[in-house]
């Protein structure tokens, strides 16, 4: 099998075969990566472009099981019909910790997205970030925002804060 100008190994093979399968059963597979020396951990959906058309979500930074419950959810409701706006607060994630989302930056896809390009033709797929805010309710980009959690939780646009909309005027 050939896929965008190199050969997969038997491993890449199979990892594939597991993806199609969870996408073909539940509309999508969940990979969470853990936190390493390089970074926050983080949880991305793979497989629901492709069965639903709605852009695959990553999560960075959340505790334990909390990301996975996000992009489950998100994908639920996504595939169902539901739209998320960037920018946009939504309120019926998590009881009491508003959510939004944003467009991820093509340049992002092989480092938060690697496992999607064996099911996609390279970047062929949209995605988007889902940001939560500290319990408090800081954002990343925010100034007053803890210490180190603009890192803790990167924004994956090119510029490294919102582009969709505007911080404290057309969004959070």
């Amino acid at each position: 099998m050939r896929r965008v100008g190199f050969v997969l190994s038997d491993e890449d093979i199979e990892l594939r075969a597991r993806l199609l399968s969870l996408a073909d059963r539940h509309g999508h597979a969940t990979i969470v990566v853990p936190p390493d020396a390089e970074g926050a951990g983080y949880v991305f959906s793979v497989g629901a472009w492709r069965r639903f058309g709605v852009a695959e979500a990553v999560v960075i930074g959340l505790d334990q099981g909390m990301g996975e419950t996000l992009v489950n959810a998100y994908v639920k409701r996504a595939s169902a019909g539901e739209r998320f706006v960037p920018g946009q607060l939504y309120f019926d994630f998590f009881e009491g910790v508003p959510i939004t989302f944003e467009r991820v930056y093509k340049g992002f896809y092989p480092e938060f997205f690697g496992s999607a390009y064996l099911l996609y033709d390279g970047a062929d797929f949209a995605a988007v970030q889902i940001i939560v805010p500290t319990p408090q309710g800081h954002w990343p980009w925010q100034p007053d925002a803890p210490e180190g959690f603009g890192d803790h939780q990167l924004i994956l646009t090119e510029s490294g804060v919102p582009e969709s909309w505007t911080p404290g005027v057309t969004g959070p």
